[in-house]
């Protein structure tokens, strides 16, 4: 009997993402569907997926809520087990977040097997209280921030996640006298881009052929779009759903946060990426995972609170300027990703989960 997977996901994109991605590599082998809240499925195809919707209430901080917090939790807790026990999951794999919580806690009472996803390089909170009880924890690396050392073994480094058209993407091109400028601030979108970048986007204007794509939303959209238009620079505006992939691959160079899945895909295309850390991130985890990609020279990392017009613009000057260090840049991101296959990768998840799911 073909075994059933349930993959826990919701809230941002970092979460979702790659539940999306687990789900087509596991969907040919096992019956797969996915949970998220409703803060997650605007990042979701509700026909491509085998979809079901389990909200979450957070948890407050508020001590004086605490006798009705400890109610909240039973209920959901035992909502969790009534939703796995009629669906009769198999196995439960949580992509982190408290969202997840009440779901893994159901899935121990229930002897449901559990498996935990971790891309960042600091583990998750979520994913340190189950990494006890979990049966594997899928990473990027085995030197992940916060996890206790008696539980390394339960690490099974993966490559990077990606969606299954970024195989098909021609790599970004060198820097020549086009500059193709792609700003990015993840699914919770980065205010900071739309306002500390302008001076320098327009100093760059000045000695370069130039074009930006920039991701920003709805309230910014028309304001960003007359800035441009009145400093006669070409751009192109879109949201987080829009096709990033395909901008990727028209661009040159990247100002981007510090997500896991922003970060992989950028080195995957082999696209320099001035990485400016979400200084307010748990743990400090954005700027962690682009210091792992600056320790093995992919990218380059500005603080926030190094930002100033001066700063980003010498920056960027200097990174479009010196030849000699993007090429050493890319041709380190194309050593670090060449292992990363959609064959390789899917192979190594459903023989881990195989390997585990008896045990």
């Amino acid at each position: 009997m073909t075994k059933k997977i349930l993959i826990s996901t919701g809230g941002s994109g970092g979460h979702v993402v790659p539940a999306t991605i687990l789900y087509e590599h596991l969907k040919d082998k096992f019956d797969v569907s996915i949970s998220t809240d409703y803060r997650g499925l605007k990042f979701l195809d509700k026909d491509k997926y085998n979809l079901e919707t389990f909200n979450i209430i957070p948890i407050s901080k508020n001590i004086f809520l605490l006798p009705f917090q400890f109610f909240l939790i039973i209920f959901l807790i035992i909502k969790s087990i009534f939703f796995l026990k009629k669906r009769k999951i198999d196995i439960l794999i949580s992509t982190g977040g408290y969202m997840s919580l009440s779901l893994c806690l159901a899935s121990k009472i229930l002897n449901i097997k559990l498996f935990l996803f971790e891309p960042n390089m600091v583990l998750g909170r979520s994913n340190k209280f189950f990494i006890k009880s979990c049966e594997k924890i899928f990473c990027y690396s085995d030197k992940i921030k916060n996890l206790p050392k008696k539980y390394t073994s339960k690490i099974s480094v993966i490559p990077a996640l990606l969606r299954k058209k970024f195989y098909d993407i021609k790599k970004a091109d060198g820097i020549d006298k086009n500059v193709n400028l792609l700003i990015i601030g993840g699914s919770q979108g980065a205010k900071i881009f739309d306002t500390m970048v302008k001076s320098s986007i327009i100093e760059l204007s000045k000695k370069y052929s130039l074009k930006i794509y920039q991701q920003t939303n709805s309230v910014n959209f028309d304001v960003l779009k007359k800035f441009y238009k009145d400093n006669n620079i070409d751009c192109e505006l879109f949201d987080f759903n829009g096709d990033i992939s395909n901008l990727m691959s028209k661009s040159n160079i990247c100002i981007s946060r510090a997500g896991a899945s922003t970060l992989a895909e950028l080195v995957f295309l082999n696209l320099p990426c001035l990485a400016i850390p979400l200084p307010t991130s748990k743990d400090n985890h954005q700027f962690e995972n682009a210091f792992f990609y600056n320790e093995i020279g992919c990218n380059w990392i500005l603080n926030q609170n190094e930002i100033n017009d001066e700063a980003v613009t010498h920056k960027l000057f200097n990174i479009i300027d010196n030849k000699d260090e993007l090429l050493v840049k890319k041709i380190n991101m194309k050593n670090f990703s060449y292992q990363n296959t959609w064959n390789n990768i899917n192979q190594k998840i459903i023989f881990v989960i195989n390997e585990n799911r008896t045990s």
